[in-house]
């Protein structure tokens, strides 16, 4: 049986920090989106882009259950204000991992870098309400790390992701990971 101590520095081993906030629910947020993780149609224009990660807790736990919003422009930078086009409202499975397709956002005119809208909650847990940016973006002239600020709304660099293209040449998608960590309430 492990002693208190080493559960302790088991924890801390583990421990992450929160996904820092960002953005707010904004102007485009809309209640009951679809629960489909394939936000994008077949013939859709844009770079067609998957999006998968984990929820964790700020202890390294994986959160199981967790209700992950997700909502973006199109390609061109554009809200769907009608309908529900590009967004979606998932739920974290059994390791807590949660994954959408859609295509690469646009840059509208209101904002300086492409990025997805999340929010996530989960029993006994701070909801997060934040945004998700590319590190591909060319505002961040390939230095993502120093140019983050050139968006008023990026407190730090942690919300800019990598992207990776993979796939065979036939079809070829971006590829982003992004773990959204939930502080225990």
């Amino acid at each position: 049986m492990p002693s208190a101590l080493a559960e302790a520095w088991a924890e801390k081993e583990n421990s992450r920090t929160p996904t820092p906030p960002g953005g707010g629910l904004g102007p485009f947020y809309k209640r009951l989106a679809p629960t489909s993780n394939m936000l994008r149609e077949a013939g859709d224009p844009g770079m067609p882009l998957v999006v998968a990660g984990q929820v964790f807790d700020t202890r390294g736990s994986v959160i199981r259950g967790a209700t992950v919003e997700v909502w973006q422009t199109n390609h061109v930078g554009i809200y769907d204000l009608d309908g529900y086009r590009y967004r979606a409202r998932l739920t974290t499975n059994g390791e807590g991992k949660y994954d959408f397709s859609s295509v690469m956002p646009g840059h509208y005119p209101a904002r300086v870098c492409q990025h997805v809208h999340f929010v996530v909650t989960a029993p006994e847990h701070k909801p997060l309400i934040t945004q998700m940016y590319f590190a591909t973006d060319p505002v961040f002239e390939g230095d993502p790390g120093k140019n983050y600020a050139r968006d008023p709304l990026i407190a730090t660099p942690e919300v800019i992701r990598p992207v990776t293209l993979v796939g065979d040449p036939k079809d070829i998608h971006a590829a982003v990971r992004f773990e959204p960590v939930l502080e225990v309430l």
